[in-house]
Formats: structure tokens, C-alpha cells, sequence
């Protein structure tokens, strides 16, 4: 006869419901961790992290779907290069497939447009597209530019945009009518161009120098640096506009701050101490914060951009690094 208090133990046990992940929330802040090999899925509103998700080695950068249900993660890799990128489902929080872009090798930058990823591959000096619905990488183009590491479009899809870290150099990439290819541009920077951002009315493209402390404002209608000028960051990371236009945020990995710049003085307004080794910078939809994915603390700072005060600091994992918004 089993012993009575054995049998009351396992029907509580088996009365207990499995716990598991929260529903992912809408918008939903999305975070790689380099060092986990993880993608975090937080609520911004709690700022709990609700699921996280393995994907390839050293995840640096991740973009969402316009209808908010995947996300794509470019696995960069740590000591062997990365050739993958990750393709995660939201909805039920794992990891699709793993595409192989072998012989491309360290993807890094990412940009999603018209339901396509657009994507660098460091080493092959290469940008190309490709299709989630079809699983295929279907186009790619050779920059001639050393270490291609961030990609942007502009909102007309007509226009790519590349920095160029090991040629010093931006390349413009423009769209020839009728379908007849792509027009490459290539304009030289600064020492190290890496972060960089489109001003929101597609005027200016602005770049971030890793080596030299400067930013380099490209004039796109005539596709030349109209103005350079020196913020002293011992090696600047990523560059964002706010929302309205009015400040640029640059994060600067070695220095430990995040600068402020009033966009139309091109002046300091302010060094914000962000911590050991700031990296990703995202502004929320709706343009009232701003977050700093701060690596060497494992913490994501979350700003105000009224009062450029620290609010608050969670954990999303080992190394957080890029992050994306996921809104559906």
C-alpha cells in the first residue's frame, strides 16, 4: 500500500501549473547578449526580461519585421568568425532557423526594409539581402571597402548605406533607375567611421569616429562631408538622433559616457556617465527615453531625454549589445 503522505506530496506537486515564459509584449524591448549567445525579449514597462532565447555566438545586432513577429540576430561570432544569422519567431519565442552564409563571414550590421534583411558581412568587404519567406539569401554586392560593419537604408528604399571601418570611409549606394543595378559612392571620414545615423529628414547622414574622437556630417544631396568637428571620445560606438531631430546621442565604449549633442549648434551639451563600456543606443517609440545597453556592466541604462538623468539600470544578460523594438 503506498505510504498516504508520499501520494498527498506528488498530487501537490502534480497540482502545481509548469511555469512558463510571459507572452511577448507589444511594443517589446529586445536585447542581444553577446557573451550568453542569447536574444532577451524584456517588457519595457516592467523591465522584466519575459523570455530569452539562444541564437549563435556572439550575437551583435538585431532587427524586427514591420508587422512585429520575427526577429533576425547576426551571429558575428567570438574566436571563430560567425556565419549565421538567427531567425526568431516572437510570438512563440524560439529560434526558427539558423541561415548559413558560409562563405560570408562575421555579419554584423542589420537593417530590415519591404520584408527583407539587409545585412554585412565584415571579412567579404560584402552587403546583401535576404528573404525570410523564401529562406534565401537572394542578392549581394561587393563594397570594395574594408571591415563593412553598420548598413541603413534610406525611407524610399532607393539609397544604402555602409560605414566602412578599415577604409575609413561611408559608402553611398544608390539605386539606378529601371532596374539596371546600384551606383556606389564612396566618401572618406574619419579614422574608424562605425556608428551612424540619417537625420529625421533625410538630409544628412552622420558619422561617429572610433579613432579619432570625431563626427563627419555628410551632405546627401551633394554626397560630401560638409562639416567635421571633434566631441573627444576615445572611441565612439554608436550615433542616434532623438526623435525630433534637435539631439544626437553617441555612446562612447572606452570613455564610459554617453555625449550629448545639440544637432543644430554641433555642441557638447552634456557627458552622461553610462558605465563600463556603453554600446547599443535605442530610442523609444514615442521619443521619451533612451536606452544604452551598458556591455561591461551587464545593465541596460534607461535615460530620460528631458533631463538626460539615469532613471534606471536592469539586466538582460552577459554583454547586451544591439536592440530593436518589436511592435506589432
Amino acid at each position: 500500500m503506498p505510504f498516504p503522505g508520499r501520494c498527498l506530496l506528488l498530487g501537490l506537486l502534480f497540482a502545481i501549473p509548469v511555469l512558463r515564459a510571459a507572452e511577448t509584449p507589444s511594443p517589446a524591448l529586445l536585447v542581444v547578449n553577446k557573451e550568453d549567445a542569447t536574444l532577451a525579449i524584456v517588457d519595457p514597462a516592467s523591465r522584466q526580461v519575459v523570455a530569452r532565447i539562444p541564437v549563435g555566438q556572439g550575437p551583435h545586432e538585431v532587427v524586427t519585421s514591420a508587422d512585429g513577429k520575427l526577429a533576425i540576430v547576426s551571429n558575428y561570432g567570438e574566436r571563430a568568425a560567425g556565419k549565421t544569422l538567427s531567425v526568431i519567431d516572437l510570438r512563440s519565442q524560439k529560434e526558427l532557423r539558423r541561415v548559413q552564409l558560409s562563405p560570408l563571414q562575421h555579419p554584423h550590421g542589420l537593417y530590415f526594409a519591404d520584408g527583407k534583411v539587409y545585412f554585412t558581412a565584415e571579412d567579404n568587404m560584402i552587403i546583401g539581402r535576404y528573404d525570410p519567406a523564401s529562406d534565401e539569401v537572394e542578392w549581394m554586392l561587393g563594397t570594395g571597402q574594408r571591415i563593412t560593419h553598420m548598413i541603413q537604408l534610406s525611407r524610399d528604399r532607393n539609397t544604402i548605406f555602409t560605414a566602412n571601418i578599415g577604409s575609413n570611409s561611408v559608402s553611398i549606394i544608390a539605386k539606378i533607375p529601371f532596374g539596371r543595378g546600384w551606383d556606389p559612392t564612396v566618401v572618406p571620414v574619419g579614422k574608424g567611421p562605425e556608428g551612424f545615423d540619417l537625420s529625421p529628414d533625410g538630409k544628412q547622414l552622420w558619422v561617429a569616429h572610433s579613432q579619432d574622437g570625431g563626427i563627419s556630417i555628410i551632405d546627401l544631396a551633394s554626397k560630401r562631408v560638409v562639416q567635421s568637428f571633434d566631441i573627444h571620445t576615445k572611441r565612439s560606438n554608436r550615433l542616434r538622433f532623438t526623435t525630433d531631430g534637435g539631439r544626437v546621442l553617441v555612446s562612447d565604449l572606452e570613455g564610459g559616457e554617453l555625449v550629448v549633442i545639440d544637432a543644430g549648434t554641433r555642441s557638447v551639451l552634456k557627458r552622461i556617465a553610462a558605465g563600463k563600456a556603453p554600446e547599443g543606443i535605442l530610442i523609444e517609440p514615442g521619443g521619451s527615453r533612451a536606452y544604452v545597453a551598458v556591455s561591461g556592466d551587464n545593465q541596460v541604462a534607461v535615460l530620460n531625454v528631458l533631463t538626460w538623468e539615469v532613471t534606471d539600470r536592469f539586466s538582460t544578460g552577459m554583454g547586451p549589445d544591439g536592440m530593436a523594438w518589436a511592435v506589432r
